[in-house]
């Protein structure tokens, strides 16, 4: 059986409001496919099926103690949340204990989703006000 869409976005741990601003839905027709009112177009689920990480598709999962899970891809060097934010990695996770690696993805993963809303805060600041950096 295909995975619906709201199986899609409860394996994201995502609000409908915060998937439907992710992935560019309108709320109002996420609301619909969920409650089996329309359904998307077969190619709109592939597409999202791609864009959401699944574990069939990692070699690792790695689990902290909240439960959040991250999907590591050895192949091209990369960890992915749940969400589908991925980053590239620099380093083998050969040899690293698997009981700190979780700690060591959760801070990454803090650090990023941290410097991203200080960027996204920066930009909102940049389009009120007159201000040229340098």
């Amino acid at each position: 059986m295909a995975i619906t869409i709201k199986e899609l976005r409860e394996n994201t741990g995502l609000t409908q409001k915060a998937f439907a601003a992710r992935y560019g839905i309108p709320v109002g027709t996420l609301r619909r496919w969920e409650q089996g009112e329309s359904r998307p177009a077969p190619y709109v689920l592939g597409m999202l099926s791609k864009l959401i990480p699944s574990p069939e598709k990692y070699s690792e999962i790695i689990k902290d103690t909240n439960g959040d899970e991250y999907f590591y891809d050895k192949n091209t060097g990369s960890i992915t949340d749940k969400c589908g934010n991925t980053i590239q990695i620099g380093t083998s996770l050969e040899g690293v204990k698997r009981e700190n690696l979780p700690l060591y993805v959760k801070d990454m993963f803090d650090s990023f989703y941290e410097i991203r809303a200080k960027f996204e805060k920066d930009c909102e600041y940049d389009k009120n006000e007159d201000i040229i950096w340098s």
